[in-house]
């Protein structure tokens, strides 16, 4: 279903954001994403030089490359577009998410690494989603493989990271219940924190 017809505007800004999967020779896989802002205008720079409508403001572009646990095993970032030439501090940085792994906790692992001024704004951006990129690039196919090899697909005692996370995914809802039975009204486990000793009382 398309959106509403707008109101009458004006086109001012585009930001294009895209992510791409690969599967490497080698076995590992290669997550890239690419962000770029662009002015439908042309403006005057805070340094005094003219912006053309249509040149890239940012221009941004990462690739992780993962191993089969989702560990980042290498990182490369190219900053092609900035508006000052410090932004290219934030390149450096970047390395410390090397031996970060894209699940439980990638937000968190940016934000520590890289929030506030020890990184850019806008390569952390690109970095978030780029979790969920790697998981529609290496768990579809993993499956794909299993389906095409035979091998009946893996029965995990533990839901997959998925469900519970959308509305679709509602442990409780139609869809889990048609693709994952086993968890259908699945509740996780409350861990207890365990009380004083008796010793210590």
């Amino acid at each position: 279903m398309p959106l509403p017809d707008p109101a009458p505007r004006r086109h001012l800004h585009t930001r294009s954001v895209t992510y791409r999967g690969f599967l490497r020779d080698d076995g590992l896989w290669d997550i890239e994403g690419e962000m770029s802002d662009v002015k439908a205008y042309g403006f005057e720079r805070s340094d005094g030089t003219d912006m053309p409508a249509g040149t890239p403001i940012h221009g941004m572009r990462i690739r992780l490359t993962v191993d089969e646990s989702m560990t980042i095993r290498a990182i490369w970032t190219a900053m092609d577009h900035t508006p000052f030439g410090e932004c290219q501090q934030g390149v450096d940085p970047m390395q410390q998410m090397v031996g970060a792994r894209l699940g439980p906790g990638w937000r968190q692992a940016i934000e520590k690494a890289l929030g506030g001024v020890r990184g850019c704004t806008h390569l952390r951006e690109l970095l978030f989603n780029m979790a969920t990129a790697a998981y529609q690039t290496v768990f579809p196919w993993r499956e794909r493989e299993r389906r095409l090899s035979g091998v009946a697909p893996s029965q995990n005692t533990e839901p997959p990271y998925h469900l519970g996370r959308c509305i679709a995914w509602d442990y409780h809802g139609a869809v889990t219940a048609r693709y994952y039975p086993q968890f259908a009204g699945w509740q996780p486990l409350r861990r207890v924190r365990p009380g004083p000793s008796p010793s210590s009382t």
